[in-house]
């Protein structure tokens, strides 16, 4: 979630959530950074800021990169925009002093209702971060009841999940699925109405959605894995998450990176060695007081940090990571 900039003086902006406890945990900041998700560009600003020589700053989604033209040019050539994925921001760039990864959607996202991606404004159904490829719409409409209870289940951990999914195949029996709005209202009939203080009743599945639309746990995954052979020795990585199924598979990840065997007991086989790829691993940051004032939607965000170290980059076994629709072998 990142600082938006404003065509409006009055109008309140997007704060960078963490922003300053990241800067905090990687300091000293220095030589050649990459911001995976760009957003409004409130990492990279504040990375340059605190001393960065140069920002590399990627997204997928278009309309990010012309929101910046209006401050982008104040950086020079210290600030480099690259539209992409950060699955393959290693083949953006290498030998890096830093990767900041910021996850999920971005506020300013939710804030436009024409983007689809918030239940509170009614809209095309839509989530789709790049802007390209298949929409909230056509996974709706298309995917059989089974597909959609599992996503609902898997990525949402929605526990109604089959009953929302009858809802919807019922639903569009009558008519495509077209609005944000009218998925609200098939969700709303098959959940109780929340008590005061609970989320609203389409939070988990418009996280769900969103998630199977943009492969976002496939992608950071990916990220992590690039981010882990783009880093220097010694260069750092940041993630913020806003929901535990990002941060397990974040945790797992440094973690697996980060272990260098065990001994072994009476039950279990000695593990071989295996020099880490990860070190200095952070326990997880959340937001103090005074940013939840300023910013309640960090609630429910965490910030990990590690560093690199000389090992040789590797891939990870993606199944031991927590990833929803993943099964250790000879589990079910």
């Amino acid at each position: 979630m990142a600082v938006k900039t404003r065509a409006n003086p009055t109008e309140k902006p997007h704060i960078p959530v963490l922003l300053r406890p990241l800067l905090k945990a990687v300091a000293p900041v220095s030589g050649v950074w990459l911001d995976g998700t760009f957003g409004a560009g409130g990492y990279a600003r504040g990375l340059l800021e605190a001393g960065a020589d140069t920002v590399i700053g990627v997204d997928r989604d278009p309309a990010v990169f012309d929101m910046a033209a209006a401050w982008a040019g104040d950086y020079g050539d210290r600030l480099k925009l690259v539209r992409g994925t950060f699955g393959r921001l290693d083949d953006y760039a290498t030998d890096l002093d830093g990767v900041v990864l910021d996850l999920g959607v971005s506020s300013m996202q939710l804030d436009q209702a024409e983007r689809g991606f918030s239940f509170m404004k009614d809209g095309p159904l839509d989530m789709r971060m790049s802007q390209s490829g298949p929409s909230a719409a056509d996974l709706v409409n298309e995917a059989d009841e089974g597909e959609l209870a599992d996503i609902l289940y898997q990525y949402g951990e929605e526990r109604a999940s089959r009953r929302i999914a009858r809802a919807i195949v019922a639903a569009r029996d009558e008519g495509r699925i077209e609005t944000t709005g009218a998925l609200v209202r098939i969700v709303e009939k098959c959940l109780p109405r929340p008590k005061p203080g609970q989320s609203h009743p389409a939070t988990r599945s418009f996280q769900a959605i969103r998630i199977a639309v943009n492969d976002e746990f496939g992608e950071l995954v990916s990220g992590l894995e690039a981010a882990e052979r783009a880093l220097k020795p010694g260069g750092k990585l940041a993630v913020v998450s806003f929901h535990s199924l990002e941060d397990r598979i974040v945790k797992r990840f440094l973690q697996a990176r980060a272990f260098s065997g065990g001994g072994g007991s009476r039950y279990a086989p000695e593990v071989a060695a295996a020099e880490p790829a990860f070190e200095d691993l952070s326990k997880a940051i959340g937001p103090d007081r005074d940013e939840l004032e300023e910013n309640p939607r960090a609630r429910s965000a965490k910030l990990r940090v590690a560093v690199r170290t000389t090992a040789p980059a590797a891939p990870v076994d993606r199944a031991a990571l927590g990833m929803p629709g993943y099964k250790k072998e000879g589990k079910r």
